[in-house]
């Protein structure tokens, strides 16, 4: 026993630490890469708080959401909680509503308290807020009731004034392209007064949306992108009164470097003065990956990156020097492994869903050693797991990477068809799993589903092998192929009985991107009849490795 609990411990500092993760910003000699974060942190927006920076995004469906990442140089992140444990309002949001919920907040730290507005395009401005961002955050306040009203930012003036600019999604709203802005009660719980339109970018400037407010050198910042998703750019406008009228500028595209639409996030600067802008760039199925750009004032206009045609308009980098923050902090990955060791969940892990009180998905184990998920059965009329809430998934958390689970799988005779797997999730998706088939007898299996979210066709079986072992390793290998615009990857799947060999089963698969979010990669347990015991699977451990 003793020896085995070191094997453990010495596996635990292993997967914990920087080898065990899919990417790594920090280079070692006082620079970075981007993208500091190779995840699919989307619409990111950032704060200086009371130690170090937070930053927050885009969350959508998934449960928890709005994820709170700390950091104390910029480069390195750490995933130290969410701000929501359900999604409100909380019965609408038990069924999975891919791409609906949480779009674009933001987040700010005023009197000692840390605020996030975001706007769900269906019901209207919501805001959470909390004295200690990585711990419980109050419940969600519905600022206003609306529909198609998003990417919602505060702003309190230095008059005591505080305000609150938003964007039209055009899905709901029937207009886009405009900016608004509206008068916000000091406790932040309201909108007062008219609003009024502060920017149109019908000229030029299509989809302006996910303003950002600030005050710096006597102007009114706001700072929106434009151009859409994947070949947009970044805008800044500028004026002396809150209302307007606002000049504006391009300070951030493309130019002539690799990174396309480099472009919505938020303005930070760090004690010494210096500017910096952290922003998303779009990678097809590896979703919007987060940059960090320099930022440079010429005649009180901002240039985010470098401006090598020295035309006043910032294109990114790729490496630079680390911000000065007046101290070198180490590498810090963010987490992707999971040893299943204590009774919390990992904070990489999210549902699809809200849990539903009588649907009970799945534990973590009170040093017990394992995660548990049941195989409670989905909806016979589903051919997919397009709408299965009680998938278990996360992130990719890089470029290139491999991740293995090691499960045991208990079969219930009497349950039907049940199984249980690792698992590559987005419109198309891909998995290989643990089953329990018609006859009672366990196989592997890989399926492939094409266009989950429009297709009436079923899952598509690739390969099988019979087994006679219930516990495996299964493991699903990244590669990324072309690492330009367009973004592509190749996913292969392998299992081992022994755990030492590892064979490949079934055809390599192309991820593709979910509904406004990035391929995740994650577990999934699923039965097909309802019965008083379900089989389950036992998860011993999950570990992601750098290729």
């Amino acid at each position: 026993m003793k020896f085995k609990q070191l094997l453990l411990s010495l596996s635990l500092l292993w997967y914990s630490g920087a080898e065990a993760q899919g990417w790594n910003a920090d280079l070692g000699n006082g620079k970075y890469k981007n993208p500091i974060l190779h995840v699919d942190y989307s619409d990111p927006d950032v704060c200086a708080g009371k130690d170090g920076y937070y930053m927050t995004a885009s969350s959508f469906n998934s449960i928890p959401g709005l994820p709170i990442l700390h950091s104390k140089d910029l480069v390195n992140w750490e995933l130290v909680g969410y701000a929501l444990q359900n999604q409100f309002p909380v019965e609408h949001y038990r069924t999975v509503r891919h791409g609906d919920g949480v779009w674009a907040p933001s987040i700010r730290y005023h009197n000692g308290e840390y605020f996030i507005y975001w706007g769900d395009p269906d019901f209207g401005i919501y805001m959470v807020k909390t004295k200690d961002p990585a711990g419980t955050w109050e419940n969600p306040v519905l600022v206003k009731e609306a529909k198609g009203i998003i990417d919602t930012c505060p702003f309190w003036d230095e008059d005591g004034k505080a305000y609150l600019s938003y964007a039209f999604a055009g899905s709901r709203a029937n207009v886009k392209t405009v900016l608004m802005l509206s008068e916000l009660a000091l406790d932040g719980t309201k909108l007062i007064g008219n609003p009024a339109l502060v920017f149109d970018g019908h000229n030029g400037h299509t989809t302006v949306e996910g303003s950002k407010m600030y005050k710096r050198d006597g102007f009114y910042w706001i700072m929106a992108p434009a151009g859409g998703v994947k070949p947009g750019w970044q805008l800044a406008m500028r004026s002396k009164n809150v209302w307007g009228p606002y000049e504006s500028k391009v300070v951030l595209h493309q130019g002539n470097t690799v990174m396309n639409g480099p472009h919505q996030g938020g303005y930070i600067e760090t004690p010494n003065g210096d500017g910096w802008f952290i922003h998303f760039q779009d990678r097809w199925a590896y979703g919007r990956v987060v940059n960090l750009q320099p930022v440079t004032w010429k005649d009180n206009w901002p240039i985010m990156g470098v401006d090598p045609d020295k035309d006043g308009i910032g294109e990114p980098v790729l490496e630079w020097t680390k911000p000065n923050v007046g101290k070198t902090y180490p590498a810090t990955p963010l987490i992707s492994s999971d040893e299943f060791n204590t009774h919390q969940f990992g904070l990489q892990w999210q549902w699809q869903a809200n849990q539903d009180p009588g649907k009970h998905w799945g534990w973590s184990s009170a040093n017990l050693g394992f995660m548990r998920l049941n195989c409670v059965p989905r909806d016979e009329n589903s051919k997919s797991m397009w709408m299965m809430p009680n998938l278990l998934l996360q992130k990719f958390p890089g470029a290139n990477f491999t991740a293995t689970a090691k499960l045991t799988f208990e079969k219930n005779p009497d349950a039907g068809v049940s199984n249980s797997g690792l698992i590559v999730f987005g419109e198309d998706y891909a998995y290989i799993a643990i089953e329990q088939d018609k006859t009672g007898n366990l196989i592997l299996v890989q399926r492939l589903m094409k266009n989950a979210r429009t297709s009436k066709e079923g899952e598509k079986e690739i390969a099988s092998v019979s087994i006679s072992k219930k516990e495996v390793q299964l493991r699903a290998k990244v590669e990324m192929i072309q690492n330009k615009e367009p973004f592509d990857a190749r996913i292969t799947f392998y299992y081992s009985i022994d755990g030492k060999t590892f064979k490949k089963l079934g055809d390599s698969f192309k991820p593709v991107a979910g509904r406004w979010v990035g391929a995740k990669i994650g577990l999934f347990a699923s039965g097909t009849k309802a019965v008083n015991d379900s089989s389950y699977a036992d998860y011993d451990w999950f570990r992601v490795e750098e290729n």
